[in-house]
């Protein structure tokens, strides 16, 4: 079976242990992501997550926002069940000066990037619950806001949260004069240490 074929039996088995109840908190949760009309015509969960396929909020390669969505709803076993699709991350152990990287890049990526910071953050898979919750928690201090979230995807992709990760989605967002200056940086410190 093709992963594509996967996740869609994941998504039905998910679909199947979810009531009425939780199926309105997602909706909820979903409602600036799928319009208000066809939000309405939503009878299941298969349903919802058909509508997020097509928004490509959820991918066989992706499922970030599903999770989210099931941990919003207080669903733990549901979570584990996407992490057991996942199968075990690809292990790619990350040094020191790494990681030191990885934070210095934050760090530049919090000075730099301005209001359309969450275009970016949604691009790197951050649920949009766990944004709205730091957003609540800090809500004057938008580059708390952004280091936070920036904390959370590395949290959340552990090794695969790498500085090229991050400069790739600052150029699929839009925001290439950023990735070049963060991509010299980076450069630039790799090259004295």
């Amino acid at each position: 079976m093709e992963k594509a074929e996967q996740f869609n039996v994941l998504l039905l088995q998910i679909s199947q242990r979810l009531d009425a109840k939780e199926l309105d908190e997602m909706k909820f949760l979903c409602q600036k992501k799928i319009a208000k009309k066809k939000m309405e015509l939503v009878t299941s969960p298969i349903h919802l997550f058909r509508h997020l396929k097509e928004q490509l909020l959820i991918s066989e390669d992706d499922p970030g926002y599903l999770v989210g969505l099931l941990d919003s709803i207080k669903r733990p076993d549901l979570v584990r069940e996407v992490e057991r699709y996942q199968g075990p991350q690809v292990a790619v152990t990350v040094d020191t000066r790494e990681r030191d990287q990885l934070d210095e890049a934050i760090d530049f990526v919090c000075d730099n990037v301005g209001r359309d910071w969450k275009k970016l953050i949604r691009i790197l898979g951050v649920a949009e619950p766990t944004i709205d919750q730091i957003v609540y928690a800090n809500p004057y201090n938008m580059r708390e806001q952004l280091m936070q979230c920036l904390n959370k995807w590395r949290e959340k992709k552990k090794d695969g949260a790498t500085v090229s990760a991050l400069i790739l989605a600052l150029d699929n967002c839009g925001m290439r004069l950023v990735s070049e200056k963060l991509a010299k940086a980076v450069s630039l410190n790799h090259r004295a240490s």
